[in-house]
This record gives C-alpha cells, structure tokens and sequence, in this order.
C-alpha cells in the first residue's frame, strides 16, 4: 500500500525546475503529482511518477540531489469535510502528518491525497481499519 515518492533538492534559481521536468520527460517519465516546499535559497521538489525506481535513476545520474522516500495514496471523499475526515482518524490515533499534498486526478467520487506520516504501517492499518481506500503504489503509477 505504499507510495514511492522522488524528491529532487533544488536550488532556487531560474531553470532548475525546468531542467528536472525537461530531463523527467525526456526519459519516458510521466509526473501523476507533484509538490514544492521552497525557502529563499532552495526548494524541496516531491514527485509521484508512473516509475519511480527509473526516475530515480535518471535524476541521481543527471548530477540533481534526489531521495526516495514511502507516502500513501488515500481516497478522500470528493465532499467539504472529507479531507477533515481521514485526518481526524489519524489524529485519534496519534499520528503526526508531516505533509500532504494532492493528486492532480481524480478517482471516481473521491479526491486523490499523498500523505507522508510518521508511522506509515500504523497509518494504513488505522485508515484501512476504517474502510478508507489506500492506493497500491501500482494503482498510483498507472493514473
């Protein structure tokens, strides 16, 4: 049930976004999400991609500072107050959400949202002990 997600440190300068996504793109990746986390002189790039085990490969060759890191897809009910919901099941169980961020498709119904948590064994078992619906990492990377 787990993610594999790329995160490419960037320095913030014009271009460097560019290049990751021109060198992604020339090597057959395709990007299913993505997030930035920036500070004045650089920035956290976090992708989900259709292969990840490739797009690490090709970043860590192209000289870009790049990690591999486990997040879970969740479905969240398409509906105000559905987000609030899978959230309050961590928070009951005590767990710490260290980001999110969402998908930019959509499954039927439901919105698509990466966390990233402390504890991510506990997390799926807390969330699939509640019928929430946890994509497998080939479910993600088929989108």
């Amino acid at each position: 049930m787990k993610v594999k997600q790329i995160s490419v440190f960037l320095e913030n300068k014009s271009g460097r976004l560019a290049q990751v996504t021109r060198t992604l793109g020339e090597n057959g990746i395709n990007i299913r999400a993505l997030s930035i986390a920036d500070t004045t002189d650089f920035g956290i790039l976090r992708l989900i991609v259709n292969d990840p085990e490739k797009a690490y490969q090709i970043l860590k060759n192209s000289g870009f500072t790049v990690s591999a890191t486990d997040v879970i897809a969740v479905e969240v009910a398409d509906k105000p107050g559905g987000l609030a919901e899978v959230l309050q099941l961590l928070d009951r169980a005590g767990m710490n959400i260290e980001y999110l961020y969402a998908f930019l498709q959509k499954s039927a119904g439901a919105a698509l949202v990466v966390f990233r948590v402390e504890r991510l064994d506990e997390a799926v078992k807390v969330l699939q002990e509640s019928g929430t619906r946890i994509l497998s990492g080939n479910e993600v990377y088929k989108l």
